[in-house]
């Protein structure tokens, strides 16, 4: 497999067509050749290439802000004598004067194909600004990691925010370059985008499903997303966010493990089971304790699970991470109805909305969750709609 960073090093004629042009990278940690070579550092040693400035999204160009949420300066880089401007600091999408002396914006971000993984807006937002500027932008594509599968309830109208810039469902099976002409599309961008694609990419393969294992190393895109495993988990566990219980931050496993003082672990994956044993299909739960060293429940004590999709028991195919964390907020409310279980605080500059809401795009989840009436039947004939319309939708823009 052949990354778009590398397609572009390789390729004289790519290379040709931005002669001339001032150029910005939009990057972070995993934003590297198939060498591991920063693609900061391969652009500026390339010849005919005009790096003028760089963006760094949440978490950083480094990526060294290990906790969530946790703005980033603007600075300047003295090896390649360029401002990194921050699009998660003061602002969280290119000013004018960011973009005033850019003719070309290359964006290489290594994405989880999750919609509210915050690189997805802020794709949309350069590509917004871009096209409002007259500048062009060029996605240097990367492997989707959770491969092709939809999952989840789609953005309802209203409820846009920065984990949810349009209507996608929570796991949307794009590639960045895909989505970033889905993106052009669906806000009617007059832009000149150029997605360098993958060579080689087979997302229906097993056992990556959508990584190149042993073609491309891993390399943390924030320091949260920490393997394979977790790129997997990512669109059900992250709905753990807009509640009490810990969703493994300040644990070795991040956003692979759930869990809170006190809970029954056997009670709660009984009724679990119970509810909707198809929903706990493909993946391997097993119980476990830990102690957050920081974020929620930090220094105590947790039972929870640990979601495994590293053994013989995982099904690529039949995994379905959101229903499973919807399932397992469904049966702990049904097991302790009184326990406080909506976290409410500001989550992504969202003051006004529940952040379970603000995650899900919309009230839907939490609804269903709360309402002792509703059936899983209920929250399946939603979200098999939603993933219908959004294959139909989605059809065009797959390049392979």
């Amino acid at each position: 497999m052949k990354l778009g960073i590398d397609r572009l090093l390789d390729d004289p004629a790519l290379r040709g067509r931005l002669a001339g042009r001032r150029l910005a990278l939009l990057g972070h940690p995993a934003s590297v050749t198939a060498r591991l070579e920063h693609s900061l550092d391969a652009l500026a040693r390339t010849a005919g290439i005009n790096l003028v400035a760089a963006f760094g999204p949440q978490h950083g160009m480094r990526g060294d802000k290990q906790d969530n949420m946790v703005e980033t300066a603007d600075e300047f880089d003295a090896v390649h004598g360029i401002p990194i401007h921050s699009l998660y600091g003061h602002v969280r999408r290119p000013s004018d004067a960011m973009l005033a002396d850019v003719d070309v914006v290359l964006i290489d971000l290594q994405d989880l194909g999750c919609r509210i993984y915050t690189f997805a807006t802020t794709l949309a937002y350069v590509l917004q600004d871009c096209a409002r500027l007259g500048k062009a932008v060029w996605v240097l594509d990367r492997p989707n990691p959770a491969g092709r599968p939809i999952e989840g309830l789609r953005l309802r109208p209203g409820h846009e925010s920065f984990v949810g810039a349009a209507p996608l469902p929570m796991r949307h099976g794009l590639t960045l370059g895909e989505l970033a002409r889905w993106f052009a599309a669906h806000f009617s961008l007059d832009l000149e985008l150029e997605a360098i694609g993958l060579e080689g990419w087979e997302p229906d393969r097993a056992p990556g499903f959508g990584w190149p294992l042993l073609e491309l190393a891993w390399v943390n895109p924030s320091p949260n997303a920490s393997s394979l495993n977790m790129a997997r988990c990512y669109p059900g566990t992250v709905l753990i966010e807009g509640t009490t219980l810990s969703e493994g931050r300040g644990t070795t496993r991040p956003l692979e493990v759930v869990g809170a003082p006190g809970i029954d672990v056997a009670r709660l994956f009984g009724e679990m089971h119970q509810l909707a044993p198809e929903w706990l299909a493909g993946v391997r739960l097993r119980p476990c304790f830990f102690e957050p060293t920081f974020h929620k429940h930090k220094g105590q004590l947790c039972a929870g699970l640990q979601l495994h999709v590293d053994d013989p028991a995982y099904d690529h195919a039949r995994f379905r991470p959101f229903r499973l964390v919807a399932l397992l907020l469904k049966a702990l409310r049904r097991l302790e109805p009184e326990v406080p279980l909506w976290r409410d605080f500001v989550y992504e500059y969202e003051a006004k909305r529940l952040a379970i809401d603000v995650i899900n795009g919309g009230p839907l989840l939490r609804e269903w969750v709360d309402d002792p009436e509703a059936a899983v039947a209920d929250l399946e004939a939603l979200l098999a709609h939603d993933e219908r319309s959004w294959a139909a939708e989605r059809a065009p823009f797959l390049a392979t």
